[in-house]
């Protein structure tokens, strides 16, 4: 067995932050990583994930009432354990050749193994697991050395850790094809939302000067300050905090409410990472709560998929002129960082210099993808999503239901005439509205179908401004 008990659901008593011991140098497999959210993960079947390059699998343990975490390679002949089942003994089982392993990666099963046979016993036969804990309602894997990671502090929301009440959360995620450094430079940006997002979440006729201010930065992050909003109304404490390597958020604070953009930038692999995204809204009053969580999730994910996508072409394809132009090491003369509005980003880079904190050092970049490889949706979100899962099913047996009745009542309508007048008010209606009103029905069906398959090739912003006569 190459890890005992990898699950981490103990109260911390002393806590170290992430990164390693040495004083210079950010270690990124030394650190916890919010990989999914609980409620989209599915305790029937294994879920593939890629972590630092590295291929996990996800399972719940039904013995254990727990979330496991393994190498995706069966010890046998490295076959992915993700694409095998979790049988009726509750093990996870190869789909190669059917050894099982319990929750702890032991082996228990190896079919082909002579009664009396002790194989399973052996150290080599057992898979690698990794640490694996809940926190916020998600789940969090440490890639490192497993010693640590009891003692090491999972980054989680602080302000909804403080104060927990109150709060109605909006989230989302995606795979994104481009770098978690880059993810995380592109949010520590927040002046780019009135151009980029103009028309979705953002208005380039309010754009303005943006003041921010670092005013502590070290090896595990640094926060900083806004010294006026996005809006020129927009007043109270403004901040934003990156807790290296991955989490960051935009506290606004004020006596209308207090909201959060939360984003972990979790890496996949080389020009690909996971955004978790958080949206916390906190009011005064309880009827904007009463609105947000009226609106079904899946909905919410369609428009956040938009807003993903206005910025995902042109990100993909900046990374790499980056790292041609010697990337974080030269990034004062890749980048004119002229203004105040860069000071965030800039200290990002200055953290990736200071500490030695490349995730990927050495790796270069995939070749680019075509645009629209760059706007799939359903590998990206919808198939991962047990909410837009749901709705794709429903939605396409919704479409097909219309399909058959209106097919129905076209071909109805003769014999109904047989034994109904012709010019009958009900003849007129199954002949003509209810085929109409159906074929309607599923021609938006079909369109909305479409959003949980691929983006829009023009963002908003690019669409022609309407002008008035």
């Amino acid at each position: 067995m190459l890890e005992t008990n990898p699950n981490i659901n103990n109260k911390f008593t002393t806590e170290t932050l992430p990164g390693g011991d040495n004083p210079d140098h950010f270690q990124w497999t030394e650190a916890w990583y919010a990989v999914h959210y609980l409620q989209d993960l599915d305790k029937t079947k294994p879920t593939p994930f890629t972590l630092l390059g590295k291929d996990i699998v996800i399972w719940w343990d039904k013995k254990n009432q727990s979330w496991q975490t393994f190498i995706d390679q069966c010890p046998h002949r490295l076959a992915r354990l993700s694409e095998g089942r979790i049988n009726q003994n509750g093990l996870l089982e190869c789909p190669y050749h059917g050894w099982a392993f319990s929750g702890d990666g032991t082996c228990q099963i190896i079919p082909q193994q002579p009664p009396g046979g002790k194989a399973e016993t052996s150290q080599r036969a057992c898979v690698s697991s990794l640490p694996t804990t809940e926190k916020q309602g998600l789940l969090f894997v440490y890639t490192g050395n497993p010693e640590n990671a009891a003692k090491t502090k999972i980054p989680v929301i602080e302000p909804i850790e403080e104060s927990p009440d109150g709060w109605v959360i909006i989230n989302t995620f995606r795979d994104v094809p481009y770098d978690a450094l880059t993810l995380l430079e592109n949010i520590l940006d927040p002046s780019h939302v009135a151009f980029t997002h103009h028309r979705t979440v953002g208005n380039r006729s309010k754009a303005a000067p943006l003041e921010l201010e670092v005013i502590n930065s070290g090896k595990h992050g640094f926060k900083g300050v806004w010294k006026q909003g996005l809006k020129p109304q927009q007043t109270g404490e403004l901040s934003t905090t990156f807790i290296a390597p991955t989490l960051i958020w935009h506290d606004i604070n004020s006596q209308k409410g207090r909201i959060l953009t939360v984003v972990y930038a979790t890496p996949i692999r080389k020009g690909e990472c996971r955004i978790i995204a958080r949206f916390p809204f906190k009011f005064p009053s309880k009827l904007p709560g009463i609105f947000i969580k009226l609106r079904p999730r899946w909905y919410y994910h369609l428009g956040q998929n938009g807003v993903l996508e206005d910025d995902q072409i042109f990100l993909h394809h900046q990374e790499r002129y980056v790292e041609a132009k010697g990337g974080s090491p030269n990034i004062t003369k890749a980048f004119y960082l002229a203004t105040k509005a860069d000071s965030f980003v800039f200290e990002l880079h200055q953290w990736v210099n200071q500490y030695n904190a490349e995730p990927f050092p050495g790796e270069p970049f995939p070749p680019p993808l075509p645009t629209a490889a760059l706007l799939e949706r359903y590998h990206s979100h919808t198939e991962k999503c047990a909410s837009c899962r749901t709705a794709l099913a429903n939605i396409q047996l919704l479409k097909f239901w219309c399909a058959i009745i209106a097919l129905l009542a076209l071909a109805s309508s003769p014999i109904l005439a047989f034994f109904i007048h012709p010019t009958s008010l009900s003849i007129v209606i199954i002949e003509t509205v209810t085929p109409l009103a159906l074929g309607l029905l599923w021609w938006r069906l079909n369109k909305l179908e479409k959003q949980f398959y691929q983006g829009r090739s023009i963002p908003p912003r690019n669409l022609p401004e309407k002008t008035e006569n």
